[in-house]
């Protein structure tokens, strides 16, 4: 149901990882994620820890879903000492293609405990059905 639109968008996301930089709008760092069908629908689990609700944003356009979000620092003040920083700032954002049989007019977005959840039914055209076989009226044959 989902096509990956960068082959190498893991390998940079191990390489911020590793060399601990934060994601900036020109080249955000990517948010983990996990998609699976859960009956008529399929879901989309986003990993945003610490990321407030109102830093999230959410677009499709035609079949293609965006999720940008911003994480803030929290320390902030002229006071404030850091001492340890290791959890990513700035920006993250992630780009899905989804395919023509889900209903993307009827997405479903939910955020708690740091998890962006996206619910997007499967479109009526696309699911199974059957096809009732009829009679073929009888021809009449020339010449009778």
């Amino acid at each position: 149901m989902l096509m990956r639109t960068d082959p190498f968008r893991e390998l940079d996301r191990l390489a911020q990882q590793l060399t601990g930089a934060s994601g900036t709008w020109s080249k955000p760092s990517a948010m983990p994620m996990d998609a699976w069908r859960e009956g008529e629908e399929y879901v989309i689990a986003l990993d945003l820890p610490g990321v407030a609700k109102d830093a999230i944003d959410v677009d499709v356009e035609r079949n293609m879903l965006t999720v940008k979000a911003e994480r803030r620092p929290v320390m902030t003040g002229e006071d404030v000492q850091v001492e340890l920083s290791e959890r990513p700032l700035g920006a993250f954002s992630r780009q899905l293609v989804l395919a023509d049989t889900l209903d993307t007019e009827r997405i479903r977005a939910d955020y708690d405990a740091g998890v962006l959840t996206l619910r997007i039914p499967i479109a009526e055209r696309a699911k199974p059905r059957k096809i009732a076989i009829g009679d073929m009226p009888h021809h009449r044959q020339i010449g009778t």
